[in-house]
């Protein structure tokens, strides 16, 4: 990931901190700028898009007069610019070849970034290092993300997994660990790839609620990052979680987790 620059502006009459490496996109409309903030947050703010561009370094890349998008934020390039957290932007169709360029050439860069140092290298370190998740009621794994030559994530190799997710994946350890998702399950679904790869690259938490055909479950997961290159999943068999109501506010509480209700701190 990049490391946590910032850059500050004035929003809605106010100064703003922000650090660089949440920032998805920004674009131009008439003489404002809009940035668009990994969460879903958009900050406006007066300022060329020029200017901005210097300030934010060269992990941007220029997809269109109006606007600079985070290599790291980008899933792929088809007909439209497809960003991690599910977004498409329109870009120059004639610059195409020159824009994949050169969000292969940043996203090898980001790849090749990433350090071992400090991370486990053998099966027992990993034990070892996740020590206090071996008896926990819920599964948890840690993955290592496998990217391709165009460096688009492709599978994920589990590096350690509890108890808890030998049962939900109805796998063995001793088969899962070391071993490919994709080898295991040669159904493999790859909406689980674009949040895994959001959290090992864009270094966010995130919650999907979805069905996986591989076990025949619904589940939960929440995924965020590890070490470099790699992301951690907590993951919960839907039909297993209750749902108490213990206070007037459970329901108020309910609406701003599926969103909405407005964040307080808005």
């Amino acid at each position: 990931m990049q490391e946590a620059k910032h850059i500050t502006i004035v929003s809605n009459g106010r100064k703003v901190v922000l650090n660089i490496s949440t920032i998805l996109y920004v674009l131009m409309i008439k003489k404002i700028v809009e940035i668009h903030i990994s969460g879903g947050k958009i900050y406006q703010t007066r300022m060329t898009l020029s200017e901005l561009e210097e300030n934010l370094g060269d992990g941007f890349i220029k997809v269109h007069r109006g606007c600079l998008v985070s290599a790291m934020a980008i899933h792929d390039i088809s007909d439209n610019i497809n960003l991690n957290n599910g977004e498409s932007l329109i870009y120059t169709i004639r610059k195409k070849n020159q824009i994949i360029e050169q969000f292969r050439s940043k996203q090898k860069s980001i790849i090749s970034s990433f350090r071992k140092d400090g991370i486990p290298t053998t099966e027992e370190e990993y034990r070892k290092h996740y020590s206090s998740f071996e008896n926990l009621p819920f599964a948890f794994t840690d993955i290592e993300m496998i990217f391709n030559e165009e460096s688009h994530a492709v599978d994920w190799i589990f590096r350690y997994g509890n108890p808890a997710l030998a049962k939900l994946e109805k796998l063995p350890l001793k088969r899962l660990i070391g071993s490919s998702f994709g080898s295991l399950f040669s159904n493999m679904d790859s909406k689980w790839l674009r949040s895994y790869e959001r959290a090992t690259l864009y270094g966010e938490t995130l919650e999907i609620i979805d069905y996986s055909p591989e076990i025949d479950t619904y589940l939960k997961v929440i995924c965020f990052p590890t070490f470099k290159g790699h992301c951690g999943c907590i993951l919960f068999d839907i039909s297993e979680i209750k749902f108490t109501k213990n206070s007037s506010d459970a329901e108020k509480a309910l609406m701003l987790y599926f969103g909405q209700l407005p964040d307080k701190n808005d």
